[in-house]
């Protein structure tokens, strides 16, 4: 880490699901070059909530990206169970995409003419171990919504949707960028909800990006951003439940 963590002596190697060391992300833009990560050292491990917390441009949404290879760093590593994704070709990025990573975004992203049943089952029919799409909206409290259109669904609802759709291919990890952002405190509390849900019967590694502070508090750790660095990493010695949350 970019700071010494207590927790992680507990930690055995087979639990760490991500390694990241260095790793640095430099966006051209005309004649200058934006250093949107700069040695950025972290650990993400199995079962493990954690949540990313800092302002705008802080590097957060980069680091996200190249966890779940939709990115690749400018250099450094980033080694997903012991395998070296900087060093992988496009095939197999596509392949730990589909595979191993779940993505939620700020906006839904839904089919409009599939039922929340169907948006997730297009999901599964690609995974090699999928859940069943009814069992996926079951776990995020929509049981009772399957064959509702996204535009019979509310925000709420439809970014449950997603998540659904995230997790029905019973991925390693869950990646969320900023799942609330588009909600009222009401709405987004059902939301985090649902993502600690998951976290907790399935055991996925889950990385949450915010700017909340509020929400640092129902993770196991905090990493606090800036600048394209981690600044510092808190550990929580209880997780609050979202609804304990003060917005």
């Amino acid at each position: 880490m970019s700071q010494p963590d207590s927790d992680n002596v507990s930690h055995a190697d087979a639990d760490v699901v991500f390694h990241v060391h260095g790793v640095t992300k430099i966006y051209p833009m005309g004649e200058v070059e934006v250093q949107a990560l700069r040695g950025v050292d972290m650990d993400l491990y199995r079962g493990e909530l954690v949540v990313l917390l800092g302002p705008s441009g802080s590097g957060k949404s980069t680091l996200l990206n190249i966890l779940g290879g939709l990115d690749t760093p400018t250099a450094g590593h980033v080694l997903y169970q012991g395998r070296d994704l900087t060093r992988a070709g496009e095939r197999e990025l596509t392949d730990y995409r589909r595979y191993h990573v779940g993505f939620v975004f700020q906006f839904y992203n839904l089919i409009p003419s599939l039922t929340a049943r169907e948006n997730v089952a297009v999901v599964t029919e690609i995974a090699r171990k999928p859940m069943r799409p009814e069992a996926a909206l079951e776990l995020v409290g929509l049981g009772n919504r399957l064959d509702h259109f996204p535009a019979q669904l509310s925000g709420g609802e439809q970014q449950r949707v997603a998540i659904a759709r995230a997790i029905a291919k019973n991925p390693e990890v869950l990646l969320c960028d900023e799942p609330t952002g588009a909600l009222d405190s009401a709405t987004g509390i059902v939301v985090l909800e649902a993502i600690e849900r998951v976290n907790r019967e399935l055991g996925t590694a889950t990385a949450v990006i915010t700017h909340n502070a509020s929400i640092a508090q129902m993770a196991d750790r905090v990493i606090y951003m800036g600048d394209g660095l981690i600044t510092h990493v808190d550990t929580n010695a209880v997780r609050k439940a979202p609804r304990e949350l003060s917005w």
